[in-house]
Formats: structure tokens, C-alpha cells, sequence
């Protein structure tokens, strides 16, 4: 899978994109991430990138002309034959997620442009971009770190990039979150590990992971199970601890 960066600062993703799995994924050619310098594309000798906003305010905005050459030039080297989704770093999009994250390995390449300052020109927005993402209601210095979250979370559902067992048991699969994890020792300052992991006896492991799953996703993220994939043995866990059909009819 191809991952094409455009960006006014290339300097930030040095480290980040190139340790640990997506290092080993590229190494291997699983995935190929590419940065472009969006000031290059500025025709001034001083290559600005940013001006000030028609209508006052503070702040800068990215200028339409170099922006779109670094797209319109990025999108021009691509086979036609590529899925290829153009997506715009913004607060103002709509909330990165695991289901997105899904949806985006699906495609053969993706082309992130990091916003910055204020934003970009509305009519790049207008013109050149498929989708708008936010990594969260919040606002950071830039589109940069978000851009390398989306990175990592669609790399590692590419084929071989992660095994595929440890990608159906994680957190938010299936709608709820992942159960803990133990390893050796089995006692470590006087906290044992649940003495069904120690029993060998797979399906009983299997039963208290899940009633795990639902137990921790109604403490912490009790939101999640009004889409989550539920059968009758997990609404009688929830009720047992609590949960009511009711709610569940409300948050849906």
C-alpha cells in the first residue's frame, strides 16, 4: 500500500514512520510511505506557502496555488488502475476510527495532506480532496501528527503487516474493547495472574476473555455497545452486570 504525505514540514516524520513495524512493513514491502515538501511547489523565490486570510483575523492560510501543484502533481504519478482516496488533516472533519481505519486499507493508495496555520484555501478543499478526517475534538499545531496516526492505524491492517489472529481480538473488533493481558511471572508483587489463564482449558479462556471484553468496555466505553456485535450469552453477562436492554435501545 502506497502512503503519499504532503506536507510543509517533512523534518517531523523522521522517526516516528521509520521504527519498529512500519519499519519492518516497508523493509519488506508491504507498504511505501513517500514525503512531499509542499513548499517546493511555491514559484516565488522565497517559496511561500502561507498568506494572510481575506476578511482579517489571525493567523495564516496555506495559498491555493502551491497546494493544489503539489496534489494535482502527487495524484499525476499515480496508476490509473490505484484506488486512491485524497484525504484532507483537519479539525474540522469527522472522527477517525477504527471502522475508518478499515475503510482506508482498503484502498491501493492514499494521499494525506497535513493542514497547517489556520488551514488551507477552501477552494484546494473544494476541488482536489475526497475526505476530511480529525484525529479527535481537538486542535493540534498541525495536520502532520495526525497524518502519521492514520498512517500506522491503516498500515497495520495491510496483509502481513500484523499477524491477522492479533488483529481480530484487539480492541474496538467487533465493537468493544480488548480483554487484559498477563505474561510471566505468574505472581508479581503479590498480584496473581486469573487462574483460568493457567488452566490450559481453551474454551474457558476464551469465555472469561470475552465476558472481559464486555465488562471493561461497560466501565469505560459503555457508548460502544449500542453498535457492537452482541449475541444473547453477552446481553445476559451485561445484565448480569448491570446493563439493561433499555440502555442499550437509548444509546442506539
Amino acid at each position: 500500500m502506497q502512503f503519499d504525505i504532503l506536507t510543509l514540514f517533512p523534518g517531523m516524520f523522521t522517526g516516528p514512520l521509520t521504527e519498529s513495524i512500519l519499519k519492518r512493513a516497508a523493509q519488506a514491502g508491504l507498504i511505501d510511505i513517500a514525503l512531499h515538501d509542499i513548499r517546493t511547489y511555491a514559484t516565488d523565490r522565497h517559496h511561500t506557502a502561507d498568506d494572510a486570510p481575506y476578511g482579517g483575523g489571525a493567523g495564516m492560510v496555506m495559498k491555493a496555488e502551491p497546494l493544489a501543484a503539489a496534489i494535482r502533481a502527487v495524484q499525476g504519478g499515480q496508476d490509473t488502475e490505484q484506488r486512491t482516496l485524497t484525504v484532507l488533516m483537519t479539525p474540522a472533519g469527522e472522527v477517525f476510527s477504527q471502522q475508518i481505519a478499515h475503510e482506508l486499507s482498503g484502498y491501493d493508495r492514499l494521499l494525506l495532506v497535513c493542514g497547517h496555520y489556520e488551514g488551507i484555501d477552501e477552494r484546494v478543499r473544494e476541488a482536489l480532496i475526497d475526505r476530511e478526517l480529525s484525529v479527535g475534538d481537538y486542535v493540534l499545531t498541525g495536520g502532520e501528527l495526525a497524518a502519521m496516526v492514520i498512517v500506522d492505524a491503516v498500515a497495520r491492517l495491510v496483509p502481513g503487516v500484523i499477524d491477522a489472529e492479533s488483529i481480530g481480538e484487539e480492541s474496538h473488533s467487533g465493537g468493544v474493547l480488548e480483554y487484559p493481558h498477563y505474561t510471566r511471572p505468574a505472581v508479581w508483587e503479590g498480584r496473581e495472574v486469573p487462574a483460568v489463564l493457567l488452566s490450559g482449558h481453551h474454551g474457558e479462556v476464551a469465555r472469561w476473555r470475552r465476558r472481559e471484553q464486555l465488562r471493561r468496555t461497560l466501565a469505560r466505553r459503555p457508548d460502544l455497545l449500542a453498535s457492537a456485535a452482541l449475541d444473547a450469552a453477552d446481553y445476559n453477562y451485561l445484565q448480569s452486570l448491570g446493563w439493561s436492554l433499555e440502555q442499550h435501545n437509548e444509546l442506539a
